[in-house]
C-alpha cells in the first residue's frame, strides 16, 4: 500500500504530464514547486518511487511515470474528482471549497466505495471545475481545450473548465457570475496590454486581463 505522500506525488506527476502535453515528463524543481516542497525533499521521495517501479528517474534528469505509476495516479485522480463532485452536488459545498476536502478523501482505499460513489452520482464525466473524471477503466473523457484568450473579437465561447483552480480565482468568477456553462462573448481585444472587453451572460460587460482570459477554457 502506498503512503499518502507517495500518492500525492504520483497524482502531481500525472497532473504535470497533462499540463505538458508535448513532453509528458517533469523536472525535480518543477515537481517540488508544484507540491510546495524543497527540491531535496522531492528527490528523496522520487528515489523511493523509483525503487517501487512507479517512476523512471535519473539524478538531474526528467521524471516519467511508469505504466504502474500512471495507473495509480489515475486512480487517485479519479477518487479526488468524484469526491469533489459529491461534495459540490450533494453536500452543497462551493466549488472553491471542494478541493481541500477531496485532498483528504482521495486516500480512501476501498475500490467498491469509489465505484458505488460513481454510480450514485450517475457516472459524471466532469467535476465541478470542468476537469474530466477518469472512468473505472482509466479512460479520460475528452473536451475542447480552447482558452478564452484564444478567441477573437466577436466570438462567443461557453465556459467548460477552469485552468486556475485557486480559491481567489474561483471566488472572483462567482463575483462575476461566471460558472461552468456561462456564455462569454469577446467584444474587443486591447492591443496595449492584451486585456479583453467581454460580454458575460446575465451580467454586466467587463474588462478582464490576459491572465484572466488565459485561465478559462471555453467551447466555441
Amino acid at each position: 500500500m502506498l503512503s499518502y505522500t507517495e500518492e500525492n506525488y504520483l497524482k502531481a506527476l500525472l497532473m504535470l504530464s497533462f499540463q505538458n502535453e508535448t513532453r509528458p515528463e517533469a523536472g525535480t524543481n518543477e515537481m517540488a514547486a508544484h507540491l510546495g516542497v524543497k527540491p531535496a525533499t522531492a528527490t528523496d521521495m522520487l528515489k523511493k518511487l523509483k525503487e517501487k517501479n512507479l517512476v523512471t528517474y535519473q539524478k538531474y534528469g526528467k521524471i516519467l511515470l511508469t505504466e504502474e505509476g500512471k495507473k495509480n495516479g489515475i486512480t487517485i485522480l479519479r477518487k479526488h474528482r468524484l469526491w469533489e463532485t459529491f461534495l459540490y452536488e450533494k453536500l452543497d459545498f462551493s466549488w472553491d471549497e471542494v478541493h481541500e476536502v477531496a485532498e483528504q478523501l482521495e486516500h480512501i482505499q476501498s475500490p467498491k466505495l469509489v465505484n458505488k460513489l460513481d454510480e450514485f452520482l450517475g457516472f459524471p464525466e466532469f467535476d465541478p471545475h470542468g476537469d474530466p473524471i477518469p472512468k473505472a477503466n482509466g479512460e479520460m473523457p475528452s473536451f475542447e481545450k480552447t482558452l478564452l484568450s484564444e478567441l477573437t473579437a466577436g466570438e462567443t465561447g461557453k465556459v467548460t473548465a477552469v485552468k486556475d483552480t485557486s480559491t481567489l480565482f474561483l471566488q472572483y468568477l462567482e463575483k462575476l457570475n461566471i460558472t461552468i456553462g456561462t456564455n462569454i462573448k469577446v467584444l474587443e481585444l486591447i492591443d496595449f496590454d492584451g486585456s479583453l472587453n467581454i460580454q458575460i451572460e446575465n451580467a454586466p460587460n467587463r474588462s478582464v486581463s490576459m491572465k484572466f482570459a488565459g485561465s478559462l477554457y471555453v467551447k466555441r
